[in-house]
Order: structure tokens, then sequence, then C-alpha cells
């Protein structure tokens, strides 16, 4: 009997699977494997809400592979020392993994090889399935340059790119005896994690996915920027985990049509940009990737503002709703996450990292990719054409929360203003203000601004 392992890492599904369908194909018996790596807490990336939504995709793997005859075989322990390990044990010939963009995993990778080869195991590292056009795929013709760096002429050459066909879940996983390993770990057991977490998995992805794409698809574009109608898709959790396939969902959105559909594919496309800008500068997961000279404030001496950021507690409303959403559900409404970014980098002039790692901290899709690159776009040091535009939290509160509903949701001290001063609560009578319980702004809007001109030459 021959045998293959299959590394899963950020690919938690059976839908879609380019390196599980080619080890089945190639062997007899396959190990479905995860490790559960000691380094990814080390570097800091393994906060309670991932814990705990990543416990659910391993249980949802688990319980779908035993549908078909097979298990998860999951191990503790660094990859390049489980991995051998295993391959060992159960005899196996040949190892299949998808590739992937980090400093990180191309260490991991590398590190695989060496030891697969030591041993004689052929590893078989297969294109991105996290992205639905692999990064590197396409590139600037006659530029010279390994990657695209503005938005909308890698969108064109994206949208133009074929995919794959998707492939269907296998229908019998047999796995070796030989292939030891534990039970998957517990949400349950995760403590400190945001109450209204969401279920992770891809038996709850593919249900989110059914019941948006019949519903809020359609007005996907006309309100994907509506605070209060809360009509994004949510799926970053699990397109962040890979319990749902990007080629999957691009493909279904064309075929679906319309406007709405449209809008959706857009946004599928960011993800990519962002991973092939990675690719071709992993730097850029904390250094600028296009400096702007900056010389942000840090803990040191902006310590209390900072505090009151995270907290919610900024006395700007629309930015105090969504970090305390954030807060909650361990997910920010996207508006809600540029405009709380930019009030954190360009009106309190802190660096971006710091915001990075607190988001870092809490959202259950966060990455090193999108997370940081997203940073750096606001923050004007990344891809963004226009890098020092600053977002203004009461325009923009009253554009895309003109009732107030998303504010008075989040910030229960601002329930009975008015709509009309719910976004500026200090226009209301000293008096009013001080028996509602909330602050007073942190800064003048006006002095952030001009700080930040300042800071950037442009005053």
């Amino acid at each position: 009997m021959t045998v293959a392992v299959v590394l899963f890492t950020a690919d938690l599904r059976l839908h879609d699977h380019p390196p599980l369908n080619a080890a089945l194909r190639a062997a007899d018996e396959v190990v479905p494997l995860f490790v559960r790596d000691p380094g990814v807490r080390a570097a800091g990336f393994d906060s309670p809400n991932r814990r705990a939504f990543l416990a659910d995709c391993l249980t949802d793997l688990d319980e779908r592979l035993r549908h078909r005859g097979g298990r998860l075989v999951v191990r503790t322990g660094p990859v390049a020392r489980e991995v051998p390990a295993v391959t060992a044990e159960c005899g196996a010939t040949e190892m299949h993994m998808a590739a992937a963009v980090t400093g990180y995993a191309h260490r991991r990778e590398q590190q695989l090889c060496e030891a697969l080869a030591a041993q004689g195991v052929a590893l078989h590292v297969h294109d991105s399935v996290t992205t639905a056009v692999a990064p590197g795929a396409v590139t600037p013709a006659g530029t010279g340059s390994d990657h695209y760096a503005v938005f909308t002429p890698y969108f064109r050459r994206w949208s133009q790119t074929p995919l794959r066909d998707p492939l269907p879940p296998p229908g019998t996983v047999r796995v070796p005896d030989a292939a030891r390993g534990e039970s998957p770990p517990s949400a349950k057991d995760v403590d400190a994690t945001s109450p209204g977490l969401p279920e992770g998995g891809e038996t709850a992805g593919r249900a989110r996915c059914a019941q948006w794409w019949s519903g809020d698809l359609a007005r996907y574009e006309d309100q994907h920027d509506d605070l209060a109608g809360d009509a994004t898709s949510r799926l970053s959790p699990y397109l962040h985990f890979g319990a749902l396939s990007p080629v999957e969902l691009v493909r279904r959105a064309r075929a679906h049509g319309g406007p709405g559909a449209e809008a959706f594919v857009r946004q599928m496309c960011w993800r990519d940009f962002h991973h092939q800008v990675l690719a071709a500068r992993p730097d850029a997961a904390a250094a600028d990737y296009r400096t702007r000279h900056d010389h942000w404030r840090g803990e040191d001496d902006a310590a209390e503002e900072i505090a009151a950021w995270r907290d919610g507690r900024t006395g700007y409303p629309v930015v105090d709703a969504g970090m305390r959403q954030l807060r909650h559900e361990g997910w920010m409404h996207n508006r809600a996450r540029l405009l709380t970014a930019s009030f954190l980098t360009k009106t309190l002039y802190v660096d971006w990292r710091i915001g990075a790692r607190h988001f870092l901290d809490l959202l259950v899709d966060g990455d090193v990719v999108n997370n940081q690159l997203n940073w750096q776009w606001v923050a004007g040091t990344g891809t963004d054409t226009r890098p020092h535009r600053v977002l203004n939290p009461v325009v923009q509160g009253k554009r895309f929360d003109p009732r107030g509903t998303y504010v008075r949701r989040w910030v229960p001290e601002l329930a009975d203003v008015e709509d009309r001063l719910v976004h500026e609560p200090w226009r209301l009578p000293r008096e009013t203000r001080a028996g509602l319980g909330y602050p007073e702004p942190l800064i003048d809007l006006a002095d952030g601004l001009a700080r930040f001109k300042q800071a950037r030459g442009r005053d």
C-alpha cells in the first residue's frame, strides 16, 4: 500500500483542495495531517479568538473526513519535526501541501524540504489555495517588476486570468492505521474569547455563504458600506482559515452575475492583490512598503490616546462603535476598519504597527497579509495612490450611519441622543453631556489634521 501525507495549514476544507486530491490520486492511503505548531504562538499570532475558531475548523474537518471513512491526524510540535515523524511512521513516499506567502511559511517550507529529502520523501508544493489567482501568476508587462503595486491595473489583468475548475470533495479517504495523533482541540477550552465569536469550520462557512448568497448579495454593491445595514458577507474568517475556496466563490459570483456579485468579486481580488504584494515584498509585514519618513508616535508618548482608542473611548462615536464591535465579535465592519485605522494613524499620528498588532490580537480573520497591508494602505505607507488622505469620522459617520443606528448598537451611552447630534455629542448642552457617561473628544480633528500635514510636510 502506498501512502501520502497532506499537510493542512490555512486550507481547512474538503471542497476544492488540490493537495488532497493530488495525494488521493497518487497513493492508496492518505494521512490528512494538521500540526499545532508552537512557533505560531511564539510569533504572537495565536490569539484566543483565532485559536477557538481554528478548533472549530479542525473539529469540523475531522467530522467531514470521518463521514468519508477517514480522520484528521492532529500532532503538536514543530512542523519540521512532526511531519517527518508521521511520514516515517506510515512509510509515506510523498507529502503534499499548499504554498503560502509569508516569511514564516517560506521558512517552514524550506525546513520541510530539507527534512523530507533526508528521508527520501518527495515534497509537492501546490499553488496557493487561499487565493483565486496564485501570487506571481500575473505581473506587469514590460516593467521588470515582479508584482503590481497599484490595484486597478492588477484587477484588470486578474479579471482576464482563467480560473481552474473547483474540485469536488473526495468520496473516500483511507487513512493508515499507523498514523497516530491526538483529538482535535475544542473551542470550549479556549479562554478570553470575544462573546460574539462566530462558529468556525467548512460546514458553518458553507451555510453562511448559502444564506448570504440568497439574500444580501443582490444589495452588496449599494449597501456594503452601510454600517447599520451590515450587508457584508462576513465570510472573511472562513477565507482566512481556508474553510471556503476563493476559486469557488469567484466562479460562483461570476455565474450569478449582477452588480452585487461584481462588487463582491472586486473585494475578492483585493485579497489576491495583497497576497501578490507580500509574496514579492515579505518585509512589508513589518516595514513600510513605501516610506513617508514618518516619525510616528508610540506607546511611550501616546499611551493614554492609544488606550482610549483600544477601549472605544475616543469621544468620536463611529470610531468607538467600531472598536467595541471588534472586542465583542472579533470582527469589524470593513468601513469601520478604515475609519478606526485612519483615526489612529492620521488623526492621532500613531504608528500603524500598534494598530495592526491590536487588530491581530482580536480579529478572527486577522492575518499577516491582509491585516498588515490594509493598515499600510490606510496609513499611507502602502499601495494607496492617495497616501495623505484623512477620513473624517464625523463626515464618514453621517454618510455611512446617517441615523446613528450602528453607533447606538455599540455605544449605548448615546442611545437617546437625537439623530442630528449622535455623531457630534459634544454639541449637546454641558449638563446633558455630563449625564451620558461618554467621554469628550480625545483630540480636536482640526488639530490632528494640522499635525499630520506638518509631519508629512504638506502644511
